[in-house]
C-alpha cells in the first residue's frame, strides 16, 4: 500500500491486490477514516461505551443538521430586506437559489463517495464550518456576482452534511430498529427550518439582513467545532465490535460475515453496490416523483388556495403550514412502524405511504369546496404520507447496497431528487398557466402514481450481504 502526495493534501491510495488489480482511493489525507483499533473484551465495558457513544453521537449528528439549516436557509428569509437596501429584483434574487439547488444537488452524490472513505468526525464539521464561512462573506458582499459565486460553493459544502450522517447511522444503529433512530434524526430537518426563519427574522427586523447572514454563519463555525468534539467515527475505531455484533442483529440476507469490516475503494462503491444496484436505481427513481409533490405542494399551494378558493394569505399560509407538521409525524411514524410491523424492511412502509399520499392528493383535487378546517386536516395528511417515504428513501438506499457505501447510495438518491424538486419549479408553473390547475394535478396525480408503481417491487427487498468471507457457524459468536 503505496502513499502519494499530491497538492491540496490529496492522498491517491494504491491497493495491489492478490490478483494484481490496482485499485484506487481519491480521499483527502486528513479526511481518511479513523483506523480499528484492538476490540475490548469485556462485555460489560462495551455495553457502557456503546450506550454512551450512540447517545453522544446522535444528539450531535442530529443538532449539527438543525444548524446546516442555519446556513441553507438564511438567505430565504433575509431576502425582502435585502431587495429593499439593494435594489435587486425577484429574477435576480431567482439565480440564487437555481445555483444553491444546481451545486447542492450535485454535490449530494459527489459528497457521498467522498464520505463514505472520510472520518464523518470531520468530515460534516468540516462542511459545517465552510458554510458558515460562505454565509458571513455573503453578508460583506453587495453584487450580484459575487452573491451567485457565494452561493453556490455554500450549495456545495451544504451537501457534506447528509452523507457522513448517513455513514453513522448504519455503522451505530442496526437494522431492526435503525428505522426509528434514523427517522427521529430526519426531524432535524424540521426544527432547523422551523428556527431559522424566527432567527433571521429578528435579526433582519431588528439589525440589517447582513447581521442575518452574519449570526448564523458564526453559529455554525461554533457548531462545526462542537462536532469534532463530539463525534467519532466507526465503533470499530473506538475498540467496539460491529453494532450487529453488540447487537446480534444481522440482516436476513447477510449469511457471511467478516471478521474485520473493510474500507471500500472509490470502484467497489461505485460499481459493485451503487450503479450496479436495481434497488438504488429504483430508489432514485422513486425519490425524483417524491420531490416533484413535495416541491409543488410547498411552492404552489397557497396560490392554489387563493385563486380557486379565495383564501388570503395568511390563511393559504397557515393550511400549507402543516403540510410540515404532518411531515414531521409521518417520518416517526415510517420509522417507526419499518422497523416494528415490517421487521426492518423500507419496501412495505414505502409502498403504503405512498399509496396514501397517492389518494390524499386526489381528494385535494376531487374536493374543491372544503372548509378551510378541511383542506388544512388535508394538507397535514398529504405531509404525513409524502415525508414518510421520502425519508425511508434514503435509509433504504443505505441498507440495500453497502453500510461502507450508505452516503453514496443515498447521496445518489438524493441527487435526482433535486431533479425532481427543479421540474416542480418552471415545468410544472407552465402546465398550470397553460392548463390550469386541471393540468397541474393530473401531473401530481401521475406522479404518485408512478411512484407506488416503483414501491411496489420492492415490498419484500432485503439488504444485500456486505461480505466476502464466510465464517463457520460455531465462529459466529466469538469476540475477535
Amino acid at each position: 500500500m503505496n502513499f502519494y502526495q499530491i497538492p491540496a493534501n490529496l492522498a491517491i491510495k494504491v491497493i495491489k491486490c492478490e490478483s494484481g488489480e490496482r485499485k484506487v482511493n481519491f480521499v483527502l489525507n486528513f479526511l481518511k477514516p479513523a483506523p480499528h483499533i484492538k476490540e475490548i473484551d469485556d462485555k460489560t465495558v462495551v455495553g457502557k461505551e456503546y450506550r454512551y457513544w450512540r447517545f453522544r453521537i446522535f444528539y450531535a449528528m442530529f443538532i449539527g443538521y438543525v444548524f446546516y439549516y442555519f446556513t441553507r436557509k438564511s438567505f430565504t428569509f433575509a431576502m425582502p430586506a435585502l431587495m429593499r437596501d439593494l435594489g435587486f429584483d425577484k429574477a435576480d434574487l431567482g439565480i440564487l437559489g437555481s445555483m444553491l439547488y444546481i451545486t447542492y444537488g450535485i454535490s449530494k452524490f459527489a459528497s457521498g463517495l467522498m464520505s463514505d472513505q472520510s472520518n464523518p468526525r470531520f468530515f460534516m464539521a468540516i462542511g459545517l464550518i465552510v458554510t458558515g464561512i460562505t454565509n458571513i462573506i455573503f453578508g460583506f458582499s453587495s453584487t450580484l456576482i459575487m452573491f451567485a459565486l457565494l452561493w453556490g460553493i455554500n450549495g456545495w459544502f451544504q451537501g457534506w452534511g447528509w452523507p457522513p450522517c448517513a455513514r453513522l447511522l448504519t455503522h451505530w444503529y442496526s437494522q431492526s430498529e435503525r428505522g426509528t433512530w434514523w427517522s427521529v434524526w430526519s426531524t432535524s430537518h424540521n426544527v432547523g427550518g422551523f428556527l431559522i426563519p424566527i432567527v433571521v427574522g429578528y435579526c433582519a427586523t431588528f439589525l440589517s439582513w447582513r447581521y442575518a447572514m452574519f449570526i448564523p454563519g458564526g453559529l455554525c463555525i461554533i457548531m462545526g467545532c462542537f462536532l469534532m468534539n463530539r463525534l467519532r467515527d466507526t465503533p470499530q475505531s473506538l475498540g467496539l465490535p460491529t453494532i450487529e455484533k453488540w447487537r446480534n442483529d444481522y440482516p436476513e440476507s447477510d449469511k457471511k460475515r467478516d471478521k474485520q469490516e473493510k474500507e471500500l475503494t472509490t470502484r467497489e462503491i461505485l460499481f459493485d453496490y451503487v450503479l450496479t444496484n436495481k434497488w438504488v436505481w429504483m430508489l432514485a427513481a422513486a425519490s425524483f416523483f417524491v420531490y416533484i409533490v413535495r416541491t409543488a405542494i410547498n411552492d404552489w399551494s397557497a396560490l392554489y388556495l387563493i385563486e380557486t378558493k379565495n383564501y388570503s394569505m395568511i390563511k393559504a399560509n397557515a393550511c400549507v403550514a402543516l403540510f410540515e407538521v404532518g411531515g414531521l409525524f409521518g417520518m416517526l411514524a415510517a420509522g417507526w412502524l419499518s422497523d416494528k410491523i415490517s421487521s426492518g424492511k423500507r419496501g412495505p412502509m414505502n409502498a403504503i405511504f405512498s399509496l396514501g399520499m397517492l389518494i390524499s392528493m386526489l381528494f385535494l383535487w376531487l374536493c374543491p369546496t372544503m372548509s378551510i378546517l378541511l383542506n388544512s386536516t388535508t394538507f397535514f395528511v398529504i405531509g404525513f404520507f409524502l415525508f414518510g417515504p421520502q425519508m425511508l428513501i434514503g435509509l433504504a438506499a443505505a441498507e440495500l447496497s453497502h453500510k461502507k457505501a450508505a452516503g453514496t447510495a443515498s447521496g445518489f438518491a438524493g441527487w435526482f431528487a433535486y431533479f425532481g424538486a427543479a421540474s416542480a419549479g418552471y415545468p410544472l408553473g407552465k402546465v398550470a398557466q397553460d392548463w390550469g390547475w386541471y393540468g397541474y394535478f393530473v401531473i401530481l396525480g401521475i406522479c404518485c402514481l408512478i411512484t407506488v408503481l416503483l414501491f411496489l417491487p420492492m415490498w419484500g427487498a432485503k439488504p444485500v450481504a456486505r461480505v466476502e468471507e464466510e465464517i463457520p457457524a460455531d465462529e459466529e459468536a466469538t469476540p475477535a
